[in-house]
């Protein structure tokens, strides 16, 4: 264990001292909640607003605080996944730097090295993601804070998922590629296509019947739903407090993605958790049993 931690501190350290990687990683969700802020607000206003009946009248600080609840959540679901995939760059550079292969004549064994790999990665990620917090909770607390303690401590325990399954994920994808550029273009299509497809860009219910089916299938459905219930919970829960009628606000749920469906059922959020902790495991295996390929295999 030794071994191992002490190739995860080198990792990390090579992390903070690459400036250029350090500053777009620390970077990338500064920008994120700006855009997200600027372009997407409307867009989740209006969704809101519709699920609003005209008779009724919702305040606008309740209004402007469930906009940014959905917004912040968002940006911390697609924020946790695709910062994995820039931490993750240490493995890539060793390959085409070629300090790999003062690995491959060490003692140590491969089994470590990689386990390296992935413990700096989860460890950067949240260093990264941890900032995105703080960032998103003081502007949930300028737009509208409707949280509790126990709220916050959920979207924490969200947020460790959320880097887990985005360590493993980027992990597996990372361990075939051999060249900065290749890591790159990767980085590049989950950064543009992943936000789309689990929902952060645009509530997947407004998406068709036939994609949101195939959604369904895909974790990262569940794991952006896991972060908005508890995102929005205090607003929900203020909503009941002013006696708002349910089917309003379980229309609002539905819209807000806080309600997936799967086969005809709602997934609950415990549900969510035990798919997001089965995700994290199932492909906490597969990278296991793919960094035992021979080198050769690994690498096509």
């Amino acid at each position: 264990m030794r071994t191992v931690l002490a190739l995860m501190n080198r990792n990390r350290k090579l992390f903070f001292k690459d400036k250029g990687m350090l500053f777009t990683s620390m970077i990338t969700p500064v920008i994120l909640i700006v855009l997200y802020a600027t372009f997407l607000a409307k867009v989740f206003r209006d969704s809101f607003t519709a699920a609003i009946p005209n008779m009724i009248t919702i305040s606008d600080k309740l209004i402007n605080g469930t906009v940014a609840a959905q917004l912040t959540a968002s940006l911390m679901a697609v924020s946790c996944i695709t910062v994995t995939f820039c931490v993750n760059l240490t493995m890539v550079q060793d390959k085409a730097n070629g300090t790999w292969k003062d690995f491959n004549v060490s003692p140590v064994s491969k089994g470590k090295i990689y386990l390296g790999y992935f413990l700096s990665t989860v460890a950067n990620s949240l260093m990264v993601n941890g900032l995105a917090l703080i960032l998103c909770l003081g502007y949930l607390l300028k737009m509208g804070w409707y949280m509790n303690a126990a709220d916050v401590l959920w979207v924490l325990f969200d947020m460790i998922l959320l880097v887990l399954f985005g360590s493993t994920l980027s992990s597996i994808i990372s361990f075939p590629l051999t060249t900065q550029g290749q890591l790159s273009a990767v980085g590049t299509i989950v950064s543009a296509g992943y936000g789309f497809i689990c929902g952060a860009y645009m509530p997947i219910s407004n998406f068709g019947s036939g994609l949101q089916k195939v959604l369904s299938y895909l974790p990262s459905t569940y794991a952006t739903s896991l972060i908005k219930n508890h995102m929005l919970h205090g607003v929900f829960r203020e909503m009941e407090r002013k006696h708002y009628p349910d089917e309003m606000v379980e229309v609002i749920r539905d819209t807000l993605d806080c309600n997936p469906v799967f086969h005809g059922n709602v997934v609950s959020v415990n549900q969510m958790i035990g798919i997001m902790i089965g995700s994290i495991a199932v492909f906490g295996i597969i990278y296991y049993f793919v960094t035992l390929l021979p080198e050769g295999e690994g690498r096509r």
